[in-house]
This record gives C-alpha cells, sequence and structure tokens, in this order.
C-alpha cells in the first residue's frame, strides 16, 4: 500500500464524533495573565454551552503517524465530514482543552458577516483547536498553526474568537473567512498583558489594535485592505476597527454577550458603569476595552466563581424580575430568549452560568512546574453554578469513567455519568432554586475547597516521584484525578437522592445534624409547607380576581 492510501482518522478520536452535535455558539471565555493571579499561573475558563452537547472530557493519546499519513477532519458542531489533511507525524497528547505542554485553547463564536463563511472549506474552528492542541507547545506556535491551516485549506465556520495560552502567555484571536470565493480567513491576535484580565462571549472583543506592535499583537496582512475591498471600511488605517468591520454590533451582541464580560470586569475593577451605554447599545458610546488591570489578584477560586455568574448586583440581575421572584429567586431562562408580547419584541438576559452547559472548566498553567504537573484542567461537566470543579491533571494517561465518553450520551442516563448526575441535581433546583441551593452549595464547596487543600501535599509528593520517574508521577496524577471525579460523582448523586427526598411533593423535610427527623415513635416529623413566594401569589390573584378570595359564608 502506498503512502498516499494510508489514512490515520484521527478525528478528535471516537470522543469527538460523540459531542458533534454540539452547538457551541453560546460559550463564554475569561483569561488571566500570570501577573493577575495570586499564584503566578495564567488562566483560561471556558463554559461549552449547547442544547445538544452531552459533556465528556476529552482525550487524544499522543501518537506517532506513518510518512503520509492523513487525518479526516469532521465538523464538531454536526461531525460533518469535511476532507483530509496530511497528519503529524507527532501528535502530542490532549486533555480537555489542554493539551501536555499546558497549551490551553478555548473559544465562542460570534457568526459575523454571512458572506464570509466558506461553505467549500475544509477547517471548522473545532478542528482548529484540536488541531493545534495535538501540533503545538505554545500560544505563539498555535496561533502561526491555525491561520496557516485556514489559509492553505479554507475554513469552514464563521466568525469565531479564541482564547490560546501557554504558563507564559495569553491571546485572544478573532478570526472570519473570507466566503466560498476566496480562501483564507482574516484575522488579529492580541497578547493580554500579564496584569490584565479579559474575556469574550460570542461577539468579537478586538476592536482597534496596534499596527506596529509584531511582539504583541499579530494579524493577517490583508485584515484591512480586505475589508476595503468588500466595503467594510473606507477610513484610516490607524482608524481600523476589526469587530465593526466584520461583525454585527446589535442589542443581541452587546446585552446578550459583551455584558458577561463586562460583568466580570464589574467583579474586579471599580468604574465599570462608565461602559453600561455601550453594553446597552448607545451610539457613539465608549467601547469596552479589550482587557482591564484588576484591583487585586485572582485565584482559581476566584475563576471558578466567575463561571457562575448571574449578573447579581448588576443592573442585570437575574434574581429580581418576575421570573425569578415568582419561582424562588432562580437565575435561568428556557429559550428561547425573545419574546414578543402585545406587539413589542423583548430579551432574556444571558448570564455566563446557563443550564444548557455541557462542559465548563478553569485551565490553570503554572510554568515553575514541569509540565506534566503544572498543567492542571479544573473540569466540571453541566451547569457552572451547580457543578464541580475537579482537578485533571494535563498529563493523565486515562480519564475517569464518571468523565468518559462511552459511558452514556444525551439519549442514554446512565447514574455512571456526571454529566447525567450533574443534570439531575441543577434541575430539581431550578424548581425550587433558593429552597435548594443551600443544599448542593454545601456538597459542592465542600468537595472544591477540599481539593483546593489537597493539591500541595500532593503535588509535593507527585514531585519527588518525578525525580524518580516521571511515568510513575504521571500515574500518580492519573490515578487522583480519575478516583477524585468519580468520587465527586458518588457524592453528587448522594446528593440528588437527597434532595429528592427532602423536597418531595413540594414540601420540606424536618433535618436535624444532616439526618432527616423522626418523632418519638419513629415516624416522620411533619414536613414544613413553604408554598410559593409571594410574588406568585400576587400574580395569582391579578389573574383570578376574586374568584379564589376566601368569603365566610353570610349567618
Amino acid at each position: 500500500m502506498s503512502n498516499n492510501n494510508i489514512f490515520i482518522k484521527t478525528t478528535l478520536a471516537a470522543a469527538i464524533a460523540m459531542a458533534a452535535t454540539a452547538s457551541a455558539d453560546a460559550c463564554t471565555n475569561f483569561v488571566a495573565g500570570k501577573a493577575a493571579t495570586v499564584d503566578g499561573s495564567t488562566m483560561v475558563t471556558y463554559a461549552a454551552d449547547s442544547h445538544t452537547l452531552y459533556g465528556f472530557l476529552q482525550h487524544l493519546p499522543a501518537a506517532d503517524h506513518p510518512e503520509g499519513a492523513m487525518r479526516e477532519v469532521r465538523e464538531w458542531d454536526t461531525n460533518k465530514h469535511l476532507g483530509y489533511i496530511p497528519e503529524a507525524r507527532h501528535t502530542y497528547s490532549v486533555i480537555g482543552n489542554m493539551n501536555e505542554h499546558q497549551l490551553t485553547i478555548a473559544e465562542s463564536t460570534w457568526g459575523g458577516r454571512p458572506e464570509l463563511v466558506d461553505t467549500t472549506g475544509i477547517i471548522d474552528y473545532g478542528s482548529l483547536i484540536y488541531i493545534a492542541l495535538q501540533r503545538c507547545k505554545t500560544a505563539r506556535e498555535a496561533i502561526a498553526t491555525m491561520t496557516q491551516l485556514v489559509e492553505e485549506y479554507g475554513y469552514y465556520s464563521s466568525g469565531e474568537s479564541f482564547s490560546i495560552a501557554d504558563p507564559d502567555e495569553v491571546w485572544i484571536m478573532d478570526l472570519i473567512g473570507k466566503g466560498s470565493d476566496e480562501k483564507g480567513a482574516v484575522w488579529v491576535a492580541v497578547r493580554i498583558p500579564d496584569d490584565c484580565i479579559a474575556g469574550h462571549a460570542n461577539n468579537p472583543r478586538i476592536h482597534r489594535f496596534p499596527l506596529n506592535d509584531k511582539e504583541n499583537c499579530l494579524y493577517s496582512a490583508d485584515v484591512i485592505s480586505y475589508a476595503r475591498k468588500k466595503g467594510y471600511f473606507s477610513g484610516k488605517d490607524e482608524e481600523f476597527d476589526f469587530a465593526l468591520a466584520y461583525s454585527i454590533q446589535d442589542f443581541s451582541a452587546l446585552r446578550g454577550c459583551d455584558a458577561r464580560v463586562w460583568a466580570f470586569f464589574n467583579h474586579w475593577i471599580s468604574g465599570m458603569d462608565s461602559y453600561l451605554p455601550y453594553i446597552n447599545g448607545k451610539k457613539g458610546a465608549e467601547v469596552m476595552p479589550l482587557y482591564v488591570k484588576p484591583e487585586r489578584k485572582l485565584s482559581v477560586r476566584d475563576m471558578q466563581a466567575m463561571m457562575r455568574d448571574h449578573f447579581e448586583g448588576t443592573p442585570f440581575d437575574m434574581t429580581v424580575d418576575a421570573g425569578a421572584t415568582e419561582w424562588w429567586g432562580v437565575p435561568y431562562r428556557y429559550r428561547p430568549m425573545d419574546f414578543e408580547v402585545d406587539g413589542v419584541t423583548y430579551s432574556q438576559e444571558r448570564a455566563t452560568a446557563t443550564q444548557q452547559t455541557g462542559f465548563v472548566f478553569v485551565s490553570q498553567m503554572r510554568s515553575w512546574l514541569p509540565d506534566a504537573v503544572g498543567g492542571v484542567h479544573w473540569f466540571g461537566v453541566d451547569d457552572a453554578n451547580t457543578a464541580v470543579f475537579v482537578p485533571m491533571y494535563c498529563s493523565m494517561t486515562r480519564v475517569p469513567r464518571s468523565y468518559d465518553v462511552a459511558t452514556a450520551d444525551l439519549y442514554t442516563l446512565n447514574w455512571e455519568s456526571s454529566f447525567w448526575v450533574n443534570n439531575w441535581v441543577a434541575n430539581q433546583a431550578y424548581n425550587r432554586y433558593s429552597l435548594m441551593l443551600g443544599d448542593i452549595c454545601a456538597v459542592r464547596d465542600s468537595l472544591e475547597a477540599g481539593y483546593e487543600k489537597a493539591q500541595p501535599e500532593l503535588e509535593k509528593r507527585v514531585m519527588e516521584k518525578y525525580k524518580q520517574s516521571p511515568a510513575e508521577a504521571v500515574e500518580m496524577l492519573t490515578d487522583y484525578s480519575c478516583l477524585t471525579a468519580d468520587q465527586a460523582t458518588a457524592r453528587y448523586k448522594q446528593l440528588g437522592e437527597y434532595l429528592f427526598v427532602k423536597f418531595l411533593d413540594g414540601n420540606v423535610k424536618k433535618v436535624q445534624d444532616g439526618k432527616f427527623l423522626r418523632n418519638k415513635d419513629g415516624m416522620p416529623e411533619m414536613p414544613d409547607f413553604p408554598g410559593y413566594t409571594p410574588d406568585y401569589y400576587r400574580s395569582v390573584v391579578r389573574s383570578s380576581g376574586d374568584r379564589l378570595k376566601v368569603v365566610q359564608p353570610e349567618k
């Protein structure tokens, strides 16, 4: 058989085929430079939001490939076959969205001008991510590889933002294709200063950028000239705004997308109210910056908390309108986002934490440790607010059964699957949020605090072993991550059972010291009857008039 007939189908492994129906068009990324974090690590967060995504932990083992081997490319969202490209002779191991060299890549889709989608392209945004993770060691290498791939093979997807980070540098890249008439893409990548934080959430975040700072800003040679040719821009080069030229900056993009980044910044610096006119779409308002310097440094736990945000305490707070107050403060809104009342169209808020998340992570990359130990992929499944972030080390050689794609899928419930167990817990809470959240947070926070406390001692022991045998050290980390994930899943199954019993039939059973109370004769104590919220009762009265009014009979 000739080399040309050798096809190594590394289609993001069989696991990716199972997730291929994911529509990652509602995702959130936050990033932090190494001087903006308490421990000097770089960090990237990601929520993969989709209504058809089964959340699991991807594992692409390192591999050597024969000369002439080809790689099949399938679109991440649909599993559609797009074509073949030459495979690299060696590909790196990948756990989730982090590879063995601590390189992390995440994304959010923003669509952009529809005529710029190249339906003949071979490379989609998901392929860009995972091919780069399998072939690159650093963020700069990844940017070069990703842009070369779309230049050579065409870009199949719509506009996309990427977070690309290694232990030393954090970059954000905005990229969009050139339509079916011209192969390639236009793009710009900006390095986030070490002492700053940034984010993107389904809207391109790069507006104006420096044209003569190759150390901190990279861009395609025709990023401006192509916009001129297409009639998207006609000003001076130094006035060029990537986001305005290539995307649609409407209400959906600003309130539905950039508001999430605004809320992230608002936690860490004062004065963000000055950008509310921009978020609310006021013409001529000052554009929110790509990055800001936080007033205090962030930890892994802080980044996890940011992924759980529902705009609490801001003008967009999802816990204070009727959608929440009539249903125990629930900060979730079911789709569709837009609705019409009396001929007027309205839109629900879209916060960072959302019910349709498939998986979520916080990647922690540390330059002072060997890659095998330094890269921690704090990983969870389903809604970030109720998920548990469990430490998955980037050197792992297998994944936990509870995170394995083979354990279940979106149509197959399995109680050993963390995705299904977490969904069971979360979906119970969506109907009685404030009643259940305390019980959920107690378990969630206890688990995460335990992982945080155990990390220094674990890594001390691993480093001692690493000096003698790196392979044995990696096995220690693999065992720890797998055991921890499966134990967390089992603990959440117990939590789900507890919630189901405690809140059965709309009642709340009495509990003392973690046990359901019984009377002196061994029978269950009478439960509490929380009923509904005051706002709910008011809405019932408004809609029913006096029909339900209690009237005493005349004597």
